[in-house]
């Protein structure tokens, strides 16, 4: 069975930092591109940072380049966000993603986390 469990979020002030971390049990991680998600209330989901299987290419959206960092530790079957200087647009609930596709870019395996919120605020 399938697990991908993140780590708890929490209240964080303006200008602060917070690493969310995620574990996903039941596959071989080293297969899977993970992402991280977000939506803030009202709004819709936004692709907030992805990294590919091999660990080797990053992508970031425009809002969060510069300050936030995805990282993957395949050893331990995690994937990391490391969020700086936080902004209260930062805030929403975060979900992890893990998808693997064929070769040809298909779909196989697309698996999901809870979600976990992030409020930043003074």
């Amino acid at each position: 069975q399938v697990q991908v469990v993140e780590s708890a979020g929490g209240l964080v002030q303006p200008g602060g930092s917070l690493r969310l971390s995620c574990v996903i049990s039941g596959v071989t991680f080293s297969n899977y591109g993970m992402s991280w998600y977000r939506q803030a209330p009202g709004k819709e989901r936004e692709l907030v940072a992805t990294i590919a299987s091999a660990g080797g290419t990053t992508t970031y959206a425009d809002s969060v380049k510069g300050r936030f960092t995805i990282s993957r530790d395949n050893a331990k079957n995690t994937v990391y966000l490391q969020m700086n200087s936080l902004k209260p647009e930062d805030t929403a609930v975060y979900r992890c993603n893990a998808l693997r596709r064929s070769y040809l870019g298909r779909v196989i395996n697309d698996y999901w986390g809870q979600g976990t919120e992030v409020t930043v605020s003074s």
